[in-house]
């Protein structure tokens, strides 16, 4: 029902971002099928997160960012229609965690915004970075750049927003819709993952630890 739920709103709402795939034959597309086909067998979700042996730590990294990106965006989505200007004034994470924007080319300085609008920003900037063959190459044989991870981090640690949002604000939708268990199974991947290569500062897991500690023993 919840993949049936998904693709409904995925092919509702027509502003719903493409997804970003892999292309076939390229050894990304290769450790995606690895990364997913482990993800579907079964295994500990801890087990599915380590690097396969003989692989890229950036490459591994990068079909992740990837994979979250796509996920949490068609989580987004499923909510979207609960979260308005009017619902949530405030991107946030219950009242002690407030989220600015800031993306270095219209909002220089952290500034205030809706949570659907920071969700929107946010969406736009992912993509702009995951299409930019100069952080994410595709072509065999060119390296990453040096800022690689620093860059991952970021993309990581703001997808993570979307879920304390989520959690906190919207987590009767998620029940009412059927979905708490795809999306508590999507932020245990997320969060193993994240924790298994360090990278998200601890302090910005906060907001959720609580509900962490409960989910991911």
């Amino acid at each position: 029902a919840m993949a049936l739920c998904l693709k409904q709103v995925f092919n509702k709402d027509k502003t719903f971002r493409p997804r970003k795939k892999f292309e076939p034959g390229t050894q990304r597309f290769e450790l995606y099928k690895k990364a997913q086909a482990s993800l579907k067998s079964g295994l500990d979700l801890r087990a599915v997160v380590q690097l396969p042996p003989g692989e890229s730590i950036n490459d591994w990294i990068a079909v992740h960012v990837v994979d979250f990106f796509n996920r949490i965006n068609l989580i987004y989505g499923t909510m979207s229609e609960y979260c308005t200007e009017r619902s949530c004034p405030i991107m946030s994470g219950g009242l002690r965690y407030e989220y600015r924007w800031q993306d270095d080319s219209k909002y220089k300085k952290p500034t205030k915004l809706s949570a659907p609008q920071y969700m929107c920003m946010l969406m736009d900037w992912i993509e702009m970075l995951i299409n930019n063959e100069d952080i994410f190459p595709t072509r065999i044989g060119v390296p990453f750049p040096k800022q690689f991870q620093q860059v991952c981090t970021k993309i990581l640690t703001r997808l993570f927003r979307v879920f304390v949002h989520v959690y906190i604000h919207h987590f009767d939708s998620i029940i009412s819709m059927g979905a708490e268990a795809h999306v508590n199974t999507c932020y245990k991947h997320f969060y193993y993952f994240i924790r298994e290569f360090s990278l998200i500062d601890h302090r910005e897991l906060e907001p959720l630890k609580e509900m962490t500690e409960r989910i991911c023993h």
